[in-house]
């Protein structure tokens, strides 16, 4: 996986970075090869890769299944995970900074899960997830414990309008005394977004404010649709 690592490693991450403080998300296009996608999608079918399936429905998180990733996990997922977090990690420090929020992560994510663990953090957050026509996801957060690092990822494995139709990414930001603001995006086969676990800071006339966010999917109208979520910290359950 050294190209997988060299390709991360080049990416422009002061552009990432800026428009993570601006937006709370960005998009980084094909990351991942088709090859690798259609791996990890012919992989979901494999139950030894995994530790727990969720049906959506039955918990009202929406239509659609998905599937969490046992220790150890793919290299493929590995990699991405090791890799991107200490890119994302200033990041996160500065946010908490700006909001006066007595928390430093650390500079490794191996230390990162180290203070999951301390805090019986054991179960791997990374999932797969697979919804067919009128499959959807309820806006939500993925925290799974008191130790939570402030950003995310989600990989796309298919591409829109050829494997399916809708099925967009919604974002919503919740400024305090307003209106929310919803943000939707259809990124391509292969594309990673990097996006804001529950909240970020907004510079006001005052100094900065943190605002709420959320995520979801909207209505697949036709197809299928696979994507992976890579969360950086561990779960209790």
């Amino acid at each position: 996986m050294k190209n997988l690592q060299s390709k991360i490693a080049s990416l422009n991450w002061d552009s990432i970075t800026e428009s993570m403080h601006e937006r709370g998300f960005a998009l980084i296009p094909k990351l991942l090869e088709d090859e690798q996608c259609e791996t990890l999608k012919t992989a979901y079918s494999n139950p030894a890769l995994y530790r727990k399936t969720v049906v959506m429905e039955r918990y009202r998180f929406g239509l659609g299944e998905y599937k969490y990733f046992n220790y150890p996990l793919p290299e493929l997922i590995q990699t991405i995970r090791t890799s991107v977090y200490p890119k994302l990690a200033p990041i996160a420090n500065a946010w908490m900074k700006a909001l006066n929020i007595i928390t430093l992560f650390p500079k490794t994510h191996e230390e990162l899960l180290e203070q999951c663990h301390q805090n019986e953090q054991l179960k791997a957050t990374v999932l797969i997830l697979k919804y067919g026509k009128g499959g959807h996801n309820t806006l939500h957060q993925d925290l799974y414990g008191d130790v939570y690092f402030p950003i995310q990822t989600v990989l796309f494995l298919n591409e829109p309008d050829e494997d399916f139709k809708g099925g967009e990414f919604v974002l919503t930001q919740q400024t305090p005394r307003a209106q929310s603001k919803a943000i939707v995006l259809q990124p391509r086969k292969g594309d990673m977004l990097v996006f804001t676990t529950n909240f970020r800071p907004i510079k006001g006339t005052k100094g900065y404010y943190r605002v709420n966010m959320k995520h979801g999917v909207s209505e697949i109208h036709e197809g299928e649709r696979h994507t992976l979520g890579i969360i950086f910290h561990d779960a209790l359950s």
